[in-house]
């Protein structure tokens, strides 16, 4: 298995960075008879018959003027897509303005779409999430208004002016594996998970910190395990809202355990043919969609 084809992670548009802050350049794109839009309510995708509803022609027009937010994602084939906000209309609302039964969660979505159309899926969330909840300046309170196809925001205030750019919340995620000849791996189980609820360890990255660093931190502070070696294994896009997984693997310099209790519940080292069980039978090593889930099928050999 390897780690390029990710959910998430590979979006098939050129975002025209180049081009988006083009005012005249963008409502040209928004003009064309061939564009199309995405719309997302409140984070949520709308469907027909379970798929997700993409709007074009003149109707993809009343949807752009429906939304006060719209986002250019790019060019796909040459063509123009943009994502658009319902998320003030009511859910009812929203549905009879696209045609659509119902709204799901994008990660639900996953096992039927193509990756790249779940890929672009999760990038217009994330812009549009960021978008919604950057409407205020953190420095100065006052309200902000998009730029650059909405993918920069703008303080009003003349005094201020400060530029935002969509945040990225970057997180370690890491598969711990204890000495030979037996190697087993680290699993925990989470506050507020099951009680057969474990996955690999992971958090975020503090200021002034390596991804490495951030890896042996995390282990040793959750779980109580010291490690030597660290590897890089891959990165995907987690835009929910907007993170980004930074995949590794570890050697444990020793197998005893101890728990926070704040973060973790408990820590337990798997063998090889328990997490091929949990595969199989039972409840799995991670969602599909996830790095994590990556990191223990290729450890498993599954």
């Amino acid at each position: 298995m390897t780690f390029e084809d990710l959910a998430y992670t590979r979006t098939p548009q050129n975002r025209m960075p180049g081009r988006r802050g083009d005012v005249a350049w963008v409502a040209s794109q928004q003009a064309r008879p061939d564009m199309r839009v995405i719309p997302i309510w409140r984070d949520r995708c709308l469907v027909d018959e379970g798929r997700p509803v993409e709007i074009a022609g003149s109707a993809a027009h009343a949807v752009l003027r429906a939304s006060p937010e719209s986002v250019l994602l790019g060019l796909e084939e040459e063509k123009p897509v943009f994502a658009a906000d319902l998320s003030e209309l009511d859910e009812g609302d929203a549905l009879r303005a696209c045609g659509a039964q119902a709204s799901a969660d994008v990660r639900k979505l996953v096992p039927v779409l193509p990756s790249p159309q779940a890929a672009t899926l999760a990038y217009a969330r994330g812009l549009l999430h960021w978008n919604r909840h950057t409407r205020f300046c953190g420095s100065c309170g006052a309200a902000t208004r998009a730029v650059q196809a909405g993918h920069v925001r703008v303080c009003t205030a003349e005094s201020c002016g400060r530029q935002m750019f969509p945040r990225i919340e970057p997180a370690v995620i890491v598969l711990v594996q204890s000495s030979e000849p037996e190697p087993r791996c680290l699993l925990a189980r989470h506050h507020g998970a099951g009680p057969d609820g474990f996955s690999l360890l992971a958090g975020f990255v503090e200021i002034g910190e390596g991804l490495e660093a951030a890896v042996r931190r995390e282990v040793a502070e959750e779980a109580g395990v010291a490690v030597g070696e660290v590897a890089y294994r891959g990165s995907q896009g987690w835009p929910f809202p907007a993170g980004l997984m930074v995949g590794f693997t570890a050697h444990a310099m020793s197998e005893a355990i101890t728990v926070d209790g704040e973060e973790l519940m408990e820590a337990r080292w798997f063998h090889r043919a328990e997490i091929v069980e949990r595969i199989t039978s039972g409840p799995g090593p991670g969602p599909e969609d996830s790095i994590g889930g990556r990191l223990l099928r290729t450890w498993a050999g599954a």
